[in-house]
């Protein structure tokens, strides 16, 4: 086959949807022609990396069940109102319903292929697990996290009573009123659609709230009520209501998890190794 039809058929058109999907949430009919142009060198590189795996000696007995086969396509189907949403939408991508089961099965097999090719890979030990653990331990850090409600009265100067001096007069008046009732009066007086819950923001980390509010909220006691706050769309009055302070998870907490990482790691290592070899051999 030479290289100008290569990459000419309906398998390879699985491959272009697969990547515009993946990268750019498109079809490839969406697509404009330096978004089609990444697309395609990046399905040119999983299908080469298909194709090898697929023709590999250790993909030679492998059997893809037809019922896995059915159960991929029909998964598929599902992310469509209708049949022929989910038809049309095919045509477009240049692939029909046999065309789609092809690649299906070529997808399945290469991940068959790939998951036995590292299934012998090394036992995580007791010590392999330690020794992550001492060098990883940023990882395994519970954030501080303080449970959150607000008021806010927005500032938009068409409206008198928004205006910057009447935001805060407003404000002023109603932590002066507050009294502890600071659900009570974010349903009655908040401009954030968090009111209908009564200001609840929730459990919030550093960094998730505007500067000027994650400043002080991470200053602030629990049960206690801020002094009015400006942002760039109003003022606040923050409450916080609980602290859930950041710890350094013990080891014991973590050991599965650590598994997890490193036999991931081992896996792809594997992968690659016989990834390389299965290169050399083909080259050669």
């Amino acid at each position: 086959m030479n290289n100008a039809k290569r990459y000419i058929s309906a398998e390879f058109n699985y491959h272009l949807l697969r990547n515009a999907l993946n990268s750019f949430h498109k079809n490839l009919s969406e697509l404009n022609s330096d978004e089609h142009q990444q697309i395609y060198q990046k399905a040119v590189t999983t299908f080469d990396l298909e194709q090898l795996v697929i023709h590999a000696p250790e993909a030679m007995d492998v059997v893809i069940p037809d019922a896995q086969i059915e159960h991929a396509f029909n998964e598929v189907a599902s992310r469509y109102s209708d049949d022929k949403e989910f038809f049309h939408d095919l045509q477009l991508n240049g692939l029909d319903e046999n065309s789609l089961r092809t690649a299906l099965y070529r997808e399945l097999l290469f991940d068959t292929v790939m998951q036995r090719v590292s299934i012998d890979i090394p036992e995580i030990t007791d010590l392999d697990v330690h020794l992550f653990y001492e060098m990883h331990q940023q990882q395994f850090v519970l954030t501080e996290k303080r449970t959150t409600r607000h008021i806010l009265i927005t500032i938009n100067p068409e409206f008198a009573e928004n205006t910057e001096a009447m935001a805060l007069q407003r404000i002023t008046e109603i932590k002066q009123k507050l009294a502890g009732q600071v659900e009570q009066f974010a349903k009655r007086y908040s401009e954030c659609p968090t009111a209908l819950e009564g200001g609840k923001l929730g459990e919030i980390q550093r960094g998730q709230l505007y500067p000027e509010l994650d400043t002080v909220l991470f200053q602030m006691r629990v049960q206690q009520i801020s002094d009015p706050i400006k942002t760039r769309i109003g003022y606040h009055l923050l409450f916080c209501e609980a602290i859930k302070h950041g710890k350094h998870l013990p080891l014991s907490e973590v050991t599965g998890r650590i598994r997890e990482i490193l036999q991931t790691r081992y896996r792809r290592h594997h992968q690659r190794e016989w990834l390389n070899q299965l290169k050399k051999q083909v080259a050669a």
